[in-house]
């Protein structure tokens, strides 16, 4: 069809989920022998910054440089702050006690396990959520009957910036108050959290939609790509984010008066309650 390479795009999906698959292994060897697969959490934004790399260099010749240049970028830049932030987050801990539970009730060799249910999961997750990535970047120029870079691609850009910008703004204010030991056993309740009990996955669904209308050359891109942003918020809001969080948070002192004030995803201005309490952390 004019205006989407369809058999370059095809050509470029095994390599992507071989770039995927391939940290996802560095990081569970690395994990295996400090034995702590907490390390997983770090490959994930890795992954997608090695796809978007990936892809880069494979869409040559094929998608418009501009836009191929803006999307691996972005990709990059989130999924290397996503990497270093929680890697500085979780220096110095042990397990996390999300995999301690999965692995205790493991089948079989608790390690084998991991790499199946944790790592190559998380690596096929990649390959699906960075279709954006990878079909906007062979979205053509406009004299092949793509939409040239205009209003939608730029209001991905701000999109993506909004959410970039909400989430390292979020992991600092969070990180800022854990680290005052005056809030220790507190509910964190102040600036973006006070907007909303997850800034951090808020931000992420605007990247993910951001990137999505990034894709939208084509039609034939946009219907590719569709899939990824969908994926992601039913991720962040019913699967392994926000739901696990707020179930683990379930009983904290404080923790249901915050719920009861502030948004569980869409920022807004906290509701006024009878006795406003202090927070938490989360």
């Amino acid at each position: 069809m004019k205006g989407f390479p369809w058999s370059a795009f095809a050509a470029n999906l095994a390599p992507a989920a071989g770039a995927a698959i391939a940290v996802m292994l560095v990081v569970f060897v690395v994990a295996t022998l400090k034995g702590t697969h907490r390390l997983v959490d770090i490959a994930w934004g890795l992954a997608f910054t090695a796809v978007a790399a990936v892809t880069y260099v494979l869409s040559s010749g094929h998608g418009d440089d501009s836009r191929r240049l803006l999307i691996t970028v972005a990709t990059a830049v989130w999924g290397v702050r996503l990497a270093a932030h929680i890697a500085w987050r979780g220096r110095g801990h042990g397990e996390d006690p999300r995999y301690e539970r999965m692995l205790a009730k493991a089948p079989g060799n608790p390690t084998w396990y991991a790499l199946r249910t944790v790592y190559l999961l998380q690596g096929a997750l990649v390959w699906l959520v960075s279709l954006p990535v990878q079909a906007g970047q062979y979205v053509q120029s406009a004299r092949y009957g793509s939409t040239p870079a205009g209003p939608l691609l730029w209001a991905g850009v701000a999109v993506w910036a909004a959410g970039l910008v909400f989430e390292t703004v979020g992991d600092f204010q969070l990180a800022r108050f854990k680290a005052d030991p005056a809030q220790r056993g507190r509910i964190m309740d102040r600036g973006l959290w006070s907007w909303t009990r997850h800034p951090n996955y808020f931000g992420d669904f605007l990247v993910w939609w951001g990137l999505f209308l990034m894709a939208c050359g084509t039609w034939q891109s946009a219907a590719v790509a569709l899939v990824s942003p969908v994926v992601m918020t039913l991720l962040l809001t019913r699967g392994s984010g926000k739901r696990l969080l707020e179930s683990h948070m379930e009983g904290r002192p404080g923790y249901g008066a915050y719920r009861e004030r502030t948004s569980g995803f869409f920022p807004r201005p906290p509701r006024r309650t009878s006795a406003p309490g202090p927070g938490s952390i989360p």
